[in-house]
């Protein structure tokens, strides 16, 4: 995976990556806040050997003092010192347990020892460092003065050099580095959540994955316009503009296709129900004939027709009556009532076999006059349910299926497509369908009319590559 992989992963599941960090944070706010406070004081020691007064003696005695220091770290966190801390505090703990209170070191190349005490309050932190130092003081005042020459109090000592002072704050809980930790552990967890998902999510998202995965090209993008009326093209506010646009960006792609054998018969369908395959028929019809050619748009779903509903005409008499020899063609052709150009043939009596009468001689009759006189736009059935789509596309020049964006599996397509296959039929495009509105928005002008042909360059591509 490349980085363009990651900043895709991302922008598709942002919202689950936000919430992971959300969530990791609080629960580090939350579990910080359950946490006993814990502050810490410090206080301190020097090591010394009483006065002296010979330069050469005292040299000696500071280095003896120095060395003498490293084991006084050792004794400061011995049991016994531990014990005389008690006895001074009237504590009521053992010596093992205060022993992990306190931490002993040596400030490096001095004779100072520094003794830092942890507890529940300031105060009682305070009290423990004071004492530790004092308790430490007078272990080595006994160790000592069975080594003093003579017993006249010359061997090592410990003196207080520095008092503890209050602690004014916990060292212990850290909320703030505990929360940053927290999302940034949420941050991890949700990217690596997103990539799963997104290797596990057959869901089609994007043009890249539709190219990525079939090779056949997106010729063009339709953002989710809700339930708006059937017919957009010509809106000019809202995103039902968009997706007008994005349909005349289509017609655009369609008129780029094969320029020495350009389709004139297309058959427009979807891997399955509820994917817009008819609104996007309709709306291509209609933009075909807003730039002044002549096109016919045919019912071919004679399963659940739905074209006479959303152009606004009559479906008494329409396909099925043509093709049993009950109505001349001339006759059941109806005119749209508003968009010049725009003819339609509904679908008529369903009939109890679709696929036989779509396969028929007369329907290729049929396709073959009105291609005559004009573009064709055929809607069709799905492909996965039943064979019709298939039939009708492979009498006609080709077909673009529908998909629904973040809806259509990829397994749907590539099931969808071998169905044209089979039959030896062209699959034309892909048309994105329901691209998300915050896509549209955040300005993906590649499908919207604003940049050279995309369909054009794919190809080109493509070609290049061949």
């Amino acid at each position: 995976m490349e980085l363009a992989d990651y900043l895709r992963i991302l922008r598709n599941h942002w919202i689950a990556v936000t919430a992971f960090v959300l969530v990791a944070a609080l629960a580090a706010f939350g579990w910080s806040s359950l946490q006993p406070k814990v502050y810490a004081a410090s206080s301190s020691g020097f090591v010394t050997s009483g006065g002296g007064g010979d330069p050469g003696l005292d040299s000696l005695n500071d280095s003896l003092s120095k060395s003498r220091a490293a084991s006084y770290v050792v004794l400061a966190k011995d049991r016994e010192t531990a014990s005389l801390v008690i006895d001074d505090l009237g504590l009521d703990t053992s010596p093992e347990g205060l022993v992990g209170s306190i931490d002993a070191a040596q400030t490096p190349d001095t004779v100072i020892i520094s003794i830092t005490a942890r507890a529940g309050t300031p105060e009682e932190a305070q009290q423990l460092a004071d004492a530790w130092v004092g308790a430490l003081a007078e272990r080595v005042k006994d160790i000592e003065a069975g080594k003093s020459n003579g017993g006249q109090g010359q061997g090592m000592r410990i003196e207080v050099s520095e008092s503890a002072q209050l602690p004014t704050s916990p060292v212990s809980p850290q909320v703030e580095r505990n929360v940053l930790l927290g999302a940034v552990l949420g941050a991890l967890l949700g990217l690596g959540y997103a990539v799963v998902r997104s290797l596990l999510d057959r869901r089609i998202r994007s043009s890249e994955d539709v190219e990525r995965d079939t090779g056949v090209p997106v010729v063009g993008s339709v953002p989710d316009v809700g339930k708006a009326p059937g017919i957009f093209v010509g809106t000019s506010t809202g995103t039902a503009a968009l997706a007008a646009e994005g349909v005349r960006r289509l017609r655009t792609n369609l008129s780029y296709m094969d320029v020495d054998n350009p389709p004139r018969a297309i058959v427009v369908t979807s891997p399955k129900q509820g994917d817009g395959k008819s609104t996007v028929a309709a709306n291509l019809a209609a933009a075909i004939a807003g730039s002044g050619q002549v096109v016919t748009l045919v019912d071919a779903d004679l399963r659940r027709p739905t074209v006479a509903a959303t152009a606004g005409v009559d479906d008494t008499v329409g396909l099925t009556d043509v093709l049993t020899g009950r109505l001349e063609l001339a006759d059941a052709l109806q005119s749209h009532p508003t968009i010049e150009g725009l003819q339609v043939l509904t679908s008529g009596s369903r009939p109890p076999n679709p696929s036989e009468i779509l396969g028929s001689q007369a329907m290729r009759g049929v396709i073959a006059d009105l291609t005559a006189k004009g573009m064709l736009i055929i809607d069709a059935p799905p492909l996965l349910p039943v064979t019709d789509a298939a039939v009708v596309a492979h009498a006609a020049d080709g077909a673009f299926v529908v998909v629904s964006a973040g809806r259509t599996l990829d397994t749907e397509l590539d099931n969808a497509l071998g169905h044209l296959r089979t039959v030896n039929a062209r699959p034309l495009g892909i048309i994105l369908n329901r691209v998300s509105k915050r896509t549209v928005g955040a300005g993906n002008y590649g499908h919207y009319g604003y940049g050279t042909d995309d369909y054009v360059e794919s190809s080109s591509r493509r070609k290049t590559k061949g």
